[in-house]
């Protein structure tokens, strides 16, 4: 029972991790109806951003809180110079310049860093919080820090004005141009904050599975099951996905199939969805009349 509850914690602790990738996934999707497959690429090369700023001997929540912005600002540059001049190519255009950027960030992070792995620090203590062996510290704390991040997007697109500008430029771009909202900023600067977002996945997750520009690999794959499953266009449901994913993956990779197999786990999902309920568990089913 003990080996159970140890595998759905660190399902919880891996699966906030996904679904913070698959909110960043579910952010751009909504805002230009297609899917960042560079997300993970982006959230890695922050990650080696953090790395190197606590390397020159910056304190960790220094350096962990200098990347969130300086991911905010890159993912909202790669949109103004990147993304911007293809908005209105063809959909296959657009995808190649998706795959172009995720091949450019890794190959130049394994450039400057090379692919050789390295430990990246945890900044929660190595002991098991209050003598519990059934969870480590890092994966209550890696829960901890989704969280507060979820509840602070949740609050940001719920409570400011310029949140609900975002989302208004998202659903309805036209719309929100007549009543004076500057559309190309809005999407600027959901980028921003869809990079932001991913770099404190890439940050959480480092510690698990080690710092390498191949390191997330793995990690956007249960995304994207975890942003499919939720529903593509749906925020919340991306989120509950992600937590559904990461549990999954690790009780039938340690009851089931082994942990050998365990990326299947996503493949599996990912396509057991799309036959089953291409809408996602949240997602809108849109019908249009022609």
């Amino acid at each position: 029972m003990e080996a159970f509850l140890h595998q759905v914690i660190a399902g919880l602790a891996t699966g906030g991790i996904y679904a913070s990738l698959a909110l960043a996934l579910v952010m751009i999707h909504n805002a230009t109806r297609l899917v960042n497959f560079a997300q993970g690429e982006m959230a890695m090369f922050s990650t080696y951003l953090c790395w190197t700023m606590i390397q020159a001997g910056f304190p960790y929540w220094l350096a962990f809180f200098s990347t969130i912005a300086l991911s905010f600002v890159l993912g909202a540059a790669i949109e103004r110079i990147i993304i911007r001049p293809v908005e209105r190519a063809p959909v296959l255009t657009t995808v190649v310049v998706f795959i172009g950027l995720l091949l450019i960030l890794n190959s130049i992070a394994g450039w400057i860093y090379s692919y050789t792995i390295k430990s990246f620090p945890s900044p929660f203590p190595e002991k098991p919080p209050f003598g519990w062996h059934i969870v480590s510290s890092h994966e209550l704390g890696a829960i901890s820090v989704t969280l507060v991040v979820l509840l602070l997007v949740y609050l940001f697109f719920r409570f400011t004005p310029l949140g609900l500008a975002m989302r208004a430029a998202a659903q309805n771009p036209d719309s929100s141009r007549l009543v004076g909202v500057r559309v190309g900023w809005m999407l600027a600067l959901g980028w921003g904050l869809a990079a932001a977002i991913g770099a404190t996945a890439g940050m959480m997750v480092a510690p698990i599975v080690f710092l390498e520009p191949n390191m997330m690999t793995g990690v956007i794959l249960y995304a994207f099951a975890a942003a499919l499953m939720g529903g593509i266009d749906s925020p919340g449901g991306a989120v509950v996905g992600g937590f559904i994913v990461g549990v999954l993956e690790n009780i039938i990779g340690a009851y089931v199939i082994g942990t050998e197999l365990k990326l299947t786990v996503a493949l599996v999902l990912i396509v057991g969805v799309l036959v089953v309920k291409p809408a996602g568990l949240f997602g809108r089913v849109i019908v249009q009349r022609v």
